[in-house]
């Protein structure tokens, strides 16, 4: 099977959270966590300014599918029950050959503690592997990072690679840590992991 496109219907519903395209209207919920220094001390970008927010809004952000290796996709995670931006995920497509992707994922810290990164992250591997078809997905962490960490662990993916100082990241060398999982992975644990969500 190779991969072909990603075009989903929105919005995604998990039990708990609605995924769907980003849009200027989420400009304020989008600023109020991505500004923050702890929020943005582990991932690869700075603290990001309204004006930020808005080109991504206008760019990077527009995506609502995936035609082609090379582009991501990154979603609203929407609480079903208030309406309110707990965060975004993002399906990134590395290789149509390969059929390789890598999640990620940035949190409100005001809604941590809910699991809703682990439900939001279990539905953008679903898409990647069973609409996709991507053979392998993969979530790359600073080492630091651990309740990343254990968002990844209880998706069932596997610890891969420590790759000790490899990067200069913000003024100072991380650890990058590599998680994994293959197709027939997400297959055998049915989608609903015996591991604690």
């Amino acid at each position: 099977m190779s991969p072909h496109e990603l075009r989903p219907s929105y919005p995604i519903t998990t039990e708990r959270l609605r995924l769907r395209p980003l849009t200027p209207a989420d400009a304020e919920a989008l600023l109020a966590y991505r500004s923050r220094p702890d929020v943005c001390r582990y991932v690869p970008f700075e603290p990001m300014t309204p004006e930020v927010i808005a080109d991504r809004l206008a760019t990077y952000w527009a995506a609502t599918a995936l035609t082609d290796e090379g582009q991501s996709l990154t979603l609203g995670v929407e609480v079903a029950q208030t309406g309110r931006l707990a965060g975004d995920v993002t399906l990134f497509w590395h290789s149509r050959q390969h059929r390789g992707g890598e999640i990620g994922y940035v949190m409100n810290p005001g809604f941590a503690g809910q699991g809703y990164a682990t439900e939001a992250a279990r539905a953008m591997l679903r898409l990647g592997f069973e609409t996709l078809g991507l053979h392998r997905i993969i979530g790359r962490i600073d080492e630091r990072n651990e309740p990343s960490a254990r968002v990844l662990r209880r998706l069932g993916m596997r610890q891969e690679a420590r790759l000790v100082h490899n990067e200069l990241f913000k003024g100072e060398w991380s650890t990058e840590v590599c998680f994994a999982m293959l197709s027939e992975e997400w297959q055998a644990q049915g989608s609903s992991p015996s591991v604690p969500g």
